[in-house]
């Protein structure tokens, strides 16, 4: 038998190894997508990032700040276009910038002079001596053209975006000329990033640069930006991105082509090439951002310093420049693995860095294979390995392949190659916690931990059942359809002020303990106690087909418990007892719940709120049991009358109720169709009719709090006719009853 029993669990645990591997191995070929798992990639890319960034400053980037000090000085942005005219006039002629590039799109006319406003003067009331005098001022005052003047000649490249919303149609300012038709890479399998619309520069500046390129950078999913799209495509033309404009620039406007794995287009982009410079790219011309380091990896210096001339000349010098901005108020800060908020243009700094020093990391193609074989490998062996192995040379085996994986990954990234990580730690660590873990949490205590957790909630005689159907059970939480049941004790509150302590805690322990009971025999299951209030549910944790039935001869049989219970207590001198009692039936959450410090079996959901909000209205109307539609629908074996529509708090959505009947006469028959008449009577606005069949009711059948509560609103719709729309829906404004 041990034999056996070794060799079934034995299988077990290589099965669970397979399971895990198949599992990772499907990820990785896009089978489906496992989101934890790109987020510990993502996490792992940040962490390799961080820990080996180069660091130190690079002497070629200059970054010309439109800084909380400089707004300060020359006033709030966006600053006239006459200063930053000056601006590059500084750069070019005082400073001798060797190109100069702004992160900023100049997408609409500066009118800040007030040379529209003497135009439109000067049309409105003609005067020669006005226009004599603007025809003189135009010149100085028409800011665009003073701007589009200073880059005319200079190595000035401009910036743009892209947008991908759709549901946004205009387009603003002209784009540059593409640098590739899109038909011309037809056929090529490459998934270029398409875009909808632009936001780009005005025609008199976008003439006069030397290039432009689009500013948008391509987060990931949590947020944090790690590459950037250098080539995009809008209406057939391939638009380049400013770190890619900028470097052919720097680079002498060299000619810009795609390479393809071992020279063949269907094994895949994988860089872009720039005369002798290669860029690596991935197969939607996205390049991974070669961050230098934190904020400051690139000279700063204040605009308003250039604009007075004010920062040494060798700083600026024969240096690419970038003119952007780090105030907060600009809005241009972003999320990257080198920093949680991280200028915008010295993101564009290092992707130009990267370009210009060989420094951006490669994708290759081949990673997708070399991690499925290694998956694979690691996977089988370890599978098969472990099984076998004690505790601890098992765990040394574990930290040595850990530890052997990280130090590859390192060495490979050193040299430019970004191999995935994530996954083959995920497989060692989950193979190893299943195999050090199966005997103590699976084997030896699964029938005892069983016993202990539901003990509390099912009768005894109820778990050997359950632990020969584990299979079925589930202590984290998972959504099935089952039925609820809320009981409390009526005017609890005074019955507890007329009974002194130790009275009161004999009588609600007799009490608890006989609707337990009850409760016990229909196979519920006790969720809590709460005061007076008892909260039980079916369906779980043993799946339960019948559980709405189940939960309503609970119900009705803790009426007819609590007859005798009150019998008992009336004899001691004790106060009788009143209940009123909520069933439910839908989809609910079920499973262990709550903190680390204590743990429940509970339901939770929509279908468990309005279960009580039905317990409160039972006092209402006079009823001890009151059960959803749903509950009814799911037990028909019982008859039930009808309560009312109503629209409980909380609640948008209206729900008819109803109260079942116990017993099997003619007479109950006969009441309960003349009920429906009258309900229906109600519910059509045919108020004298109704009036009459209620009172006929009350009359042949004795006084109940429901034919009562019809014919007062009777009454009140008489002389209060209901709006148009009125739905027959009686809305409860408060949790417990009417407000």
């Amino acid at each position: 038998m041990r034999l056996s029993h070794f060799i079934s669990h034995h299988y077990i645990r290589l099965l669970l190894g397979v399971l895990v591997t198949i599992l990772l191995l499907a990820h990785v070929v896009g089978a489906f997508n496992l989101g934890f798992v790109n987020a510990m990639e993502r996490f792992a890319y940040d962490a390799r990032l961080q820990l080996l960034m180069p660091g130190g400053q690079d002497p070629h980037i200059v970054i010309v700040d439109i800084d909380e000090a400089s707004l300060q000085r020359e006033g709030h942005w966006p600053w006239g276009r006459n200063k930053l005219a000056y601006l590059l006039d500084q750069l070019f002629d005082h400073y001798q910038a060797r190109l100069v590039a702004f992160d900023v799109v100049f997408a609409e006319k500066d009118e800040s002079s007030g040379l529209a406003a003497l135009q439109a003067l000067q049309k409105a009331r003609p005067q020669p001596a006005l226009a004599s005098m603007i025809d003189d001022l135009a010149p100085a005052l028409d800011y665009d053209q003073l701007l589009a003047n200073s880059m005319q000649g200079r190595d000035v490249v401009l910036g743009y975006y892209f947008r991908h919303d759709t549901r946004l149609k205009q387009n603003i300012g002209v784009l540059p000329p593409p640098v590739i038709q899109a038909d011309a890479l037809a056929g090529q399998g490459v998934a270029y990033l398409h875009a909808s619309g632009y936001g780009a520069n005005i025609p008199s500046l976008q003439q006069q640069a030397k290039a432009a390129g689009h500013f948008n950078p391509d987060p990931d999913d949590d947020g944090i930006t790690r590459r950037i799209p250098l080539l995009v495509v809008y209406q057939g033309g391939v638009y380049e991105a400013l770190s890619l404009a900028v470097a052919r620039q720097v680079l002498g406007d060299v000619e810009l082509n795609l390479g393809f794995a071992g020279g063949e287009q269907s094994a895949g982009v994988e860089w872009l090439a720039l005369g002798q410079h290669n860029i690596p790219v991935d197969a939607h011309l996205n390049a991974l951002i070669p961050y230098r380091g934190r904020q400051g990896s690139f000279a700063y210096v204040s605009a308003a310093d250039v604009l007075h001339g004010k920062v040494p000349q060798q700083q600026l010098q024969n240096r690419i420049v970038l003119i952007g901005t780090t105030a907060p108020g600009l809005m241009d800060l972003r999320a990257t693995p080198a920093q949680s908020v991280y200028p915008g243009v010295e993101i564009h700094a290092n992707m130009i860095a990267g370009i210009l020093d060989g420094r951006v990391k490669q994708q290759p193609a081949y990673t997708l294979g070399a991690e499925f074989l290694l998956l694979l490998f690691l996977g089988v062996g370890l599978t098969v390995l472990l099984p076998r192995m004690r505790p601890a040379p098992a765990s040394v085996l574990v930290v040595s392949v850990l530890l052997l994986l990280i130090l590859f990954n390192l060495l490979s990234w050193q040299i430019g190659v970004v191999l995935p990580l994530a996954s083959a730690l995920l497989l060692v660590v989950v193979i190893y916690v299943l195999n050090m873990s199966y005997g103590y949490f699976i084997e030896s205590r699964s029938k005892r931990q069983l016993a202990q957790l539901f003990g509390q909630y099912v009768p005894p005689e109820l778990v050997a059942e359950m632990a020969d159907s584990q299979h079925e059970l589930g202590l984290q939480g998972e959504s099935r359809e089952m039925t609820v049941l809320f009981c409390d004790v009526r005017g609890f509150t005074s019955l507890s002020e007329a009974l002194d302590a130790p009275t009161l805690a004999k009588l609600m322990n007799e009490y608890l303990t006989a609707m337990t009971r009850v409760i016990h025999q229909h196979r519920g299951t006790i969720d809590k106690y709460m005061g007076d209030a008892i909260m039980a549910f079916w369906g779980a944790p043993l799946h339960d087909d019948q559980h709405a039935a189940h939960a309503v001869n609970a119900a009705l049989d803790m009426v007819r418990e609590l007859g005798k219970i009150n019998a008992d207590f009336q004899q001691r001198g004790w106060p009788v007892l009143t209940i009123g009692i909520g069933l439910n039936s839908g989809d609910m959450v079920v499973g262990n719940m709550g903190s680390e410090f204590r743990m429940a079996y509970t339901v939770l959901g929509d279908a468990v709120n309005l279960g009580a909000r039905l317990e409160g209205l039972s006092a209402y109307y006079a009823a001890p049991v009151i059960a959803s539609e749903f509950t009814a629908q799911a037990s028909t074996q019982y008859r039930y009358r009808e309560l009312d529509l109503v629209r409980v708090k909380g609640k948008d959505a209206p729900v008819r109720i109803f109260a079942p009947v116990a017993g099997d006469d003619a007479s109950m028959d006969q009441e309960l169709s003349q009920y429906e008449l009258a309900l229906t009577a109600y519910r059509q606005q045919q108020w004298s009719q109704a009036k009459s069949a209620f009172m006929a009711l009350q009359a042949t059948y004795g006084v109940r709090m429901i034919y009562s509560i019809y014919l007062e609103r009777i009454a009140y719709f008489s002389q209060h006719a209901p709006s148009a729309d009125w739905d027959g829906v009686f809305n409860f404004e408060s949790k417990r009853g009417i407000a």
